[in-house]
């Protein structure tokens, strides 16, 4: 297990932001994050990387790397400063180099951070988050500007760095669509853990359409069926 926290509690004045979440990852594995805004998500997030005092336990694994992408990252944009100079100030040049590579933007480093567009600057968050080689890859809605061209592409490209380095990925997203597409678990927080486990599994829980609707959750549950046939014929057409 690469971090695991037991009964967390947070509170901010009479508003309790978090309440008795029992929450965890292992190497390898994708675990997409789901909730309403002000559910708790990134702050879980933040409890989970010391950044905010909780209650409860957090058990992290000796030397543990992090990698972590914000949810929102402000651009100064009267500072001079280089995509590479940036992502420099975290690791090597050598790291850089080949994180920026890796990502598909290896002639974005002598460009200015302020001139990306919102998918460039995601990809050279993403190579920063992932030039150190972490164990573990915590994003919080890193495709925020990005549009939808490109989101696609670059939720396929976490996933193969997983593949890649071997992290477990802690993804908070409100594309609901990636949870079919990517997620090994999915878990859902609303202040608590609603309900957690396969895409499939979380979808057709009560807890789930509660909190969206059954809308959303009945067009999720079709989706996650229509994923599901897909790969089981493909995996009986090769056997």
């Amino acid at each position: 297990m690469l971090i695991s926290a037991t009964n967390l509690g947070l509170r901010s004045g009479n508003a309790t932001i978090l309440d008795r979440v029992d929450f965890h990852v292992a190497a390898g594995e994708i675990v997409v994050l789901i909730g309403p805004n002000g559910s708790g998500k990134t702050t879980l997030l933040k409890a989970l990387l010391g950044l905010v005092p909780a209650k409860g336990e957090i058990v992290r694994k000796a030397g543990l790397r992090v990698g972590y992408v914000p949810q929102n990252f402000a651009r100064d944009r009267s500072l001079p400063i280089t995509a590479g100079c940036f992502a420099r100030l975290f690791a090597d040049h050598a790291a850089v180099d080949a994180a920026f590579e890796r990502v598909g933007i290896a002639g974005l480093g002598e460009h200015q951070l302020a001139s990306l567009s919102g998918g460039e600057l995601a990809r050279v968050m993403l190579a920063r988050a992932i030039a150190s080689k972490p164990e573990l890859l915590i994003l919080d809605e890193p495709l925020a500007g990005v549009d939808v061209a490109g989101e696609a592409a670059l939720y396929q490209l976490i996933a193969q760095i997983r593949d890649e380095i071997g992290c477990g990925i802690v993804l908070v997203s409100h594309d609901l669509h990636v949870v079919m597409a990517q997620a090994d678990r999915v878990v859902c927080l609303n202040g608590h853990v609603c309900c957690e486990g396969k895409a499939e599994q979380v979808v057709s829980d009560p807890a789930f359409a509660q909190l969206f609707g059954p809308r959303v959750a009945g067009e999720l549950a079709l989706y996650a069926h229509r994923h599901d046939h897909a790969h089981s014929h493909a995996s009986t057409g090769s056997a």
